[in-house]
């Protein structure tokens, strides 16, 4: 016997309340409290990750270290992302706005592993088979032998699974598969949460490997509760805009790989492709002899990739100056101008700066800190920096230039690439095996890589 029991979860943050409240507690947002219902089982038994049956306690040097075999995607972007390949038994997560590249993506693994004779069974909540074939011939594909089903009833999919029993499962998406048990709407935190819950036990009680398509809401977060990322094995983010051809699939979290590794695809007629060098397609474009213009190595994951830095200065006509970023944090910038006020003695009170990021890349660490100063100086100097040097660094309040990791990767990348010289951090260079043709240039302060930047 069960009953039903009433409750309020917020639809931002997924906190839960006995009763409404206008303003959510978590999230501090205004009436995102929405009333589910929810299953009270009189029954005390779960489902577990073992199908029912109990597991034993074993010491851990007991346990078989084992690698972990793996599906070769044939994709080598993703594999990359993947930490090597899709691990068996794991549960993905891909996330991303409308019409990025998301199904695509997926679609074009699913059709390389089934023409290696893995099964993979496809669910669609969002289109019908006819509509998926359609978009298998615009992709150019010889149709191999994909299971394709329609379906957002939980209980249904769970029916197709054990009758195909593939070894691979895509659903496309989360939001849109419904729990009957749980009476909320398809997409609410409930029945997200739940039916995450469920294919989670459903892959890893199998050893099925699935993905899980997540849509994101207008902040760019995964939409639901912030518990669906802790429940899934890796979390891929897809980046770029919409109209532009490049895309970037990045790894936020991964229990079989690196964090923070990146895959580049460009979209083409055909769907998405591999861009094997990703430096040289970030470069391809960028001018020379033009002020405010500088390259940093910076590394993503484990992929050393070269981007150009392009900063605008000019006088404000506003009170307060304006201080926008496109691809690095809005703060990081704002800390590094009062460096240079403070310590170069650049008057920077009074002037506008936009940074950009060429190509859509966004950067997180702070290794690219003393290329962002250096395009900030050389705009507000109107002085062009060599196009044949890469700065490296991390600018510290006092001024100075700290060290930086996997240094030796990021000048073997400038020297396949063609630079003559790189501007890094004097720490930096003690044991440094570098190319004989490249000069390495230390410096200890942001003063004296300006000077070595700017000069002439």
């Amino acid at each position: 016997m069960s009953k039903y029991k009433s409750k309020y979860a917020c639809q931002e943050c997924g906190y839960e309340s006995p009763k409404w409240m206008g303003k959510c507690p978590g999230c501090n947002n205004w009436n995102t409290m929405v009333e589910e219902m929810t299953v009270k089982s009189t029954s005390s038994r779960h489902e577990s990750l073992n199908n029912g049956k109990q597991a034993a306690a074993l010491p851990l040097s007991q346990v078989a270290g084992e690698e972990e075999p793996r599906f070769d995607t044939t994709i080598g972007e993703l594999n990359r992302v993947l930490g090597g390949g899709l691990v068996p038994g794991s549960l993905v997560l891909v996330g991303g706005d409308p019409g990025i590249g998301k199904s695509t993506l997926l679609l074009q693994s699913s059709f390389a592993l089934a023409r290696q004779g893995y099964k993979v069974l496809y669910v669609s909540g969002e289109e019908s088979v006819k509509q998926i074939k359609l978009r298998a011939d615009r992709l150019g594909s010889d149709t191999p032998p994909l299971y394709v089903v329609a379906e957002n009833d939980l209980e249904l999919i769970e029916q197709q699974v054990n009758q195909v029993e593939p070894q691979i499962i895509i659903i496309d998406s989360i939001q849109t598969v419904f729990h009957p048990a749980i009476q909320s709407a398809a997409g609410s935190v409930a029945q997200v949460r739940e039916t995450t819950a469920h294919i989670m036990r459903i892959a890893k009680g199998n050893g099925i490997a699935a993905f899980i398509v997540g849509h994101v809401t207008k902040e760019g977060a995964i939409a639901g509760p912030r518990m669906l990322e802790h429940m899934v094995d890796a979390v891929l983010y897809f980046e770029g805009e919409r109209h532009n051809t490049f895309r970037i699939l990045r790894a936020v979290k991964n229990r079989f790989g690196s964090t923070n590794e990146i895959g580049i695809f460009e979209m083409k007629e055909r769907g998405l492709e591999e861009v094997a060098n990703p430096s040289e397609i970030f470069l391809a474009e960028r001018p020379v002899g033009v002020a405010g213009s500088t390259v940093v190595a910076s590394m993503e994951g484990t992929r050393p990739v070269l981007v150009e830095l392009q900063a605008l200065v000019s006088p404000t006509s506003f009170a307060t100056p304006r201080r926008m970023a496109t691809g690095v944090d809005h703060q990081r910038i704002a800390m590094i101008m009062a460096v240079l006020e403070k310590r170069v003695g650049l008057m920077l009170q009074n002037q506008d700066a936009y940074v950009n990021v060429a190509g859509g890349v966004r950067l997180d660490e702070p290794a690219i800190d003393l290329a962002i100063a250096v395009s900030i100086a050389s705009s507000f100097r109107d002085h062009a920096t060599n196009p044949h040097d890469v700065v490296i660094g991390e600018v510290g309040l006092t001024g100075e230039v700290r060290g930086v990791s996997r240094i030796e990767q990021r000048v073997r990348e400038a020297h396949k690439l063609g630079f003559k010289r790189v501007i890094l951090p004097e720490k930096n260079i003690r044991g440094l095996e570098a190319p004989a043709d490249i000069e390495l240039v230390g410096v200890r302060n942001i003063s004296e890589a300006l000077h070595e930047v700017l000069r002439g």
